[in-house]
């Protein structure tokens, strides 16, 4: 699910980018929205190295058990 969220994040800053392109709206204007969409899909990506990291070496007792 987290990464739909990188997907959608990462979108919504593409279409930012294109409406400054298009002249739509003032660059001035976009600038905070798109660090705002560069932040959201920093965080999901981060979340999501996380998220494998942790499955990829579980710390569980159970999942991991140490021998004495």
């Amino acid at each position: 699910k987290m990464g739909t969220v990188e997907e959608e994040a990462d979108e919504s800053g593409l279409w930012l980018e294109l409406l400054e392109d298009a002249g739509l709206i003032p660059a001035k204007r976009l600038v905070q929205l798109r660090a705002e969409a560069d932040a959201l899909t920093a965080i999901a990506v981060s979340s999501i190295r996380t998220a494998r990291a942790r499955t990829a070496n579980p710390q569980s007792a159970i999942r991991n058990p140490q021998s004495p």
